[in-house]
C-alpha cells in the first residue's frame, strides 16, 4: 500500500492506494497542512496536490485533472 497527498473535495488529504496500471484507491483521510512542518513535507504537499485532485461521492473517486 502506498500513499500520497491530494485534494479531495477541495480539502487536503492523504490518499492510500494500490500501485499498478489501474490505480485502485483504498481510502483517504483529511489532514491539516500545519501538521507537516518540515520543508520536505511541505514540498511533498505542494507537488502532490498540483498533480492530483479528486472528488469523493457515493463511495467512488473521480479524478479532476
Amino acid at each position: 500500500m502506498h500513499w500520497c497527498f491530494a485534494k479531495v473535495n477541495n480539502h487536503l488529504a492523504e490518499v492510500h492506494f494500490e500501485p499498478g496500471k489501474n490505480l485502485k484507491i483504498l481510502g483517504h483521510c483529511y489532514v491539516k497542512a500545519a501538521e507537516y512542518k518540515t520543508k520536505k513535507e511541505q514540498k511533498w504537499i505542494f507537488e502532490d496536490t498540483r498533480h492530483l485532485s479528486l472528488i469523493y461521492r457515493k463511495g467512488k473517486y473521480t479524478r479532476l485533472n
